[in-house]
């Protein structure tokens, strides 16, 4: 029985690059696997049909002959349906490392961690900027052994059970499996000595002190990356960095809008009604406010420049203070009744001197009305 053309059997054109081949391959592996297809002899054949196609065109000087003599030209070097052709383990593990759990390669020794350390500013500190001292628990390289976990006059040695790959090939069935090798943890290396400050792990904890300088502007959410101030790497790999997130606390005056500053100013109503001029704070210091006669509570007065410089740039934001006009307690007998006059002095002009009021009262008596019809 003539074989089918190994081209045709992987649904490529004989000038298909190797990317091409191998994403050919794949595609065809995936679905014709016999984990994927237990107890089915088609399949298990079409798998066959594709690992011997692919073993010939991924290798160039196998593919030179078949383009050149067809079967005729492989047929001595074709493999008969193991995994025993040489080279074609290691692309077998390439392509299928990432889904079954393999590898190919040595070991790689691993960064250290990156960690995170929360700091809480005072708004004042937020927007001025400040240096901060800060102490932080992490692992460092053992000075020792100088992180190798050997024992000083001692190296670690390569793993016999992998050969220092740090992963070791498993075979079940037709499929080659990659794992961890169990006996050095991927590492390739194992240790018969170890130093007695780190017991062989290359790393010992502690609290370090740093500076942290905090630039003004920071806000909620914001966070400082100090280089190398993270976890040390095991085996002498690189430190990881440190995070510092900041929070700004609640503060007792102002709240923060990106840029802007807003501060909630309680009035009298005779200021509120008859004008006048106060005091307000910033962050810079006191300011003056003018009130103007009948200013309403909400009412918003805008002090430009006065909030935010934005740590990433851009003009300074605004102090926003906003007007609550306070209802006055614990009237005495004498002020109770200049109000009461007042009140009936507003009375005969109630339209001019409280126009929402006499809105709202029309207002409502509309809706009653619609009510009843």
């Amino acid at each position: 029985m003539s074989k089918r053309d190994y081209y045709e059997t992987l649904g490529v054109s004989n000038t298909a690059s190797d990317a091409d081949i191998k994403k050919a391959f794949r595609r065809l592996a995936m679905k014709y696997h016999p984990d994927r297809n237990p107890d089915d002899e088609e399949a298990e054949h079409s798998f066959k049909e594709a690992k011997e196609a692919f073993d010939v065109l991924s290798s160039p000087d196998k593919r030179a002959a078949y383009d050149q003599f067809g079967h005729a030209g492989v047929d001595q070097s074709v493999g008969g349906g193991g995994f025993g052709s040489s080279g074609f383990g290691d692309a077998f593990s390439d392509i299928f490392g990432d889904i079954f759990g393999g590898g190919g390669g040595r070991s790689r020794v691993r960064k250290g961690a990156d960690l995170q350390y929360n700091l809480e500013l005072s708004l004042e500190d937020a927007v001025a900027g400040t240096t901060v001292k800060i102490r932080v628990p992490t692992l460092k390289h053992c000075t020792s052994c100088s992180g190798s976990g050997a024992k000083p006059g001692s190296s670690p040695e390569t793993c016999n059970t992998c050969g220092g790959h740090g992963q070791v090939r498993m075979q079940q069935g037709f499929f080659s499996v990659q794992q961890t090798c169990p006996n050095c943890r991927g590492k390739g290396s194992t240790i018969s000595d170890p130093c007695n400050t780190c017991h062989g792990a290359g790393r010992v904890k502690e609290h370090k002190s740093l500076s942290v300088e905090v630039p003004a502007g920071v806000d909620n959410g914001d966070r400082i990356r100090l280089s190398g101030e993270g976890e040390a790497g095991e085996a002498g790999a690189p430190t990881g960095d440190l995070f510092v997130q900041i929070h700004v606390k609640p503060h007792p005056i102002f709240e923060r809008d990106n840029a802007d500053l807003y501060c909630e100013v309680p009035i009298n109503i005779v200021t509120a009604a008859l004008g006048g001029e106060l005091e307000v704070p910033s962050l810079g210091g006191r300011l003056n406010l003018k009130i103007p006669a009948g200013t309403q509570t909400h009412k918003l007065f805008r002090m430009r420049g006065k909030g935010v410089k934005p740590v990433r740039g851009g003009p300074v934001g605004d102090l926003i203070c906003r007007i609550v006009v306070e209802t006055p307690v614990k009237l005495n007998g004498e002020q109770k009744e200049l109000l009461e006059k007042l009140g009936q002095s507003m009375g005969k002009a109630s339209n001019k001197h409280s126009p929402n009021e006499n809105s709202w009262i029309d207002s409502m008596k509309k809706f009653f009305e619609d009510m009843k019809s």
